[in-house]
């Protein structure tokens, strides 16, 4: 499915450049035709926003040392892990002196997620990136401080320490 939408975007994409390079030596209609023509390739345009599953980078919104966590597993879920959901994760960059260490495998609590999460009164939640915050394996915070906003649906998942040190619930 892939492979064809890449070959459908690549064939419209050089129908599009070569329709313009005609315009060039005077050929107007032919890129009136092919700028208003729909493209095939609006799916691979757009970035699509899913779960935080398996070799996810995430971004660690804490003062443990760490700076990025890939996702090796999420903890519940058959297909990721959500807002307020933990995953088992390798630091890949770390600050030096930091409390973990590249390589290290960490537990973390998701706090921001590009997927949009719906509220109960009919609003959605939405984060441009996707972080997290390390704890350890028994759910207590590895840092002492949490950066950024935190959505408060982390309340219902008994994240209230999380909520404390936040700068901002949203």
């Amino acid at each position: 499915m892939a492979a064809f939408l890449r070959s459908k975007c690549s064939s419209v994409g050089r129908t599009l450049i070569g329709s313009l390079g005609n315009n060039l030596y005077g050929a107007t209609n032919s890129s009136v035709e092919a700028v208003t023509r729909p493209s095939h390739c609006d799916a691979i345009s757009q970035q699509i926003r899913t779960f935080i599953q398996m070799r996810t980078n995430l971004k660690v919104v804490d003062n443990s040392g760490a700076k990025r966590v890939m996702c090796i597993q999420a903890k519940r879920g058959k297909y990721g892990a959500r807002l307020g959901d933990t995953i088992i994760g390798s630091v890949k960059e770390a600050q030096p002196r930091g409390k973990v260490k590249k390589g290290d495998v960490v537990y973390g609590v998701v706090v921001r997620a590009a997927m949009k999460k719906g509220r109960s009164d009919g609003s959605e939640v939405q984060f441009d990136d996707n972080a997290i915050v390390l704890v350890n394996n028994k759910g207590e915070l590895i840092g002492t401080r949490v950066f950024g906003p935190v959505p408060h649906e982390l309340r219902k998942k008994k994240h209230l320490k999380i909520l404390a040190l936040a700068e901002h619930i949203v």
